[in-house]
């Protein structure tokens, strides 16, 4: 079946709010015809009003790189889902290995995320995969069906249609090594069975699952042409506006 495509930048800790500007000055012609796929880019939760400000008007949506589960309350530094909303985000990333390897996100703090961000209209992101070591010693499943479980608990049918995973292979995060378009459909096929086991194949089919690790342009199209990935989650190669253009075009 088909499922439109969803390119996310996640920008991480780079950028200021006028190189924010000086990017979409950029990137908003390159890409200004192109409709195939939904565009998402998330900045620094600084910069996100200075996106929304130079996306109005464009198909380009913003997304937010984390969140709190509460509404609101005394969680200094934090931000919260109905904040994200308020500042025109409609996409939020969730569980990066990043959060979890530095920050001490769990599954179970990930999954009260999820729940807060469909509350408030969000598209979460939901970031799921597997470590170096884990893969060697044979491990990618069962961390992946954690992943997933954490993932998928409590949510319904309808939830499940209103998120996307992505599938970040952690030893290929930032390493310039590239998880081959086979070892990613293999994967992708995995956590789509899961999400049958939970809600059924009619709903698993229709669940996006991006692929995050090192995604380049020179890459981008073999990785699009697996009928299992659909779309991105891009970090280093969404930094250029001309860089990130060619993998949304791939």
């Amino acid at each position: 079946m088909s499922r439109k495509k969803l390119i996310a930048a996640n920008w991480k800790m780079h950028k200021t709010p006028a190189e924010t500007r000086a990017f979409f000055a950029t990137f908003l012609p390159l890409v200004n015809q192109h409709t195939r796929d939904e565009i998402v880019v998330c900045p620094a939760a600084v910069c996100i009003s200075a996106a929304v400000e130079s996306t109005a008007g464009s198909h380009i949506r913003v997304g937010a790189q984390n969140m709190h589960h509460e509404n609101q309350g005394a969680f200094t530094g934090e931000i919260s889902a109905d904040m994200i909303v308020a500042s025109g985000c409609t996409h939020v990333i969730l569980g990066h290995s990043e959060r979890r390897q530095y920050f001490g996100e769990t599954d179970e703090s990930v999954n009260k995320k999820i729940k807060s961000a469909l509350e408030a209209g969000l598209t979460p992101i939901v970031c799921v995969g597997e470590l170096l070591e884990e893969r060697e010693n044979g491990k990618t499943e069962g961390v992946l069906r954690r992943h997933c479980q954490g993932a998928f608990s409590g949510f319904n049918t309808e939830h499940v249609l209103n998120m996307a995973i992505a599938y970040e292979p952690v030893w290929a995060i930032g390493t310039g090594k590239t998880a081959t378009p086979q070892i990613v459909a293999e994967a992708h096929a995995f956590i789509r069975k899961e999400a049958e086991a939970e809600f059924g194949k009619e709903a698993a089919n229709k669940l996006r699952i991006l692929y995050g690790g090192s995604v380049k342009p020179e890459n981008a199209a073999a990785l699009m042409e697996e009928p299992e990935i659909d779309g991105a989650l891009v970090g280093g190669a969404s930094l250029d506006p001309a860089s990130f253009a060619v993998i949304v075009k791939y």
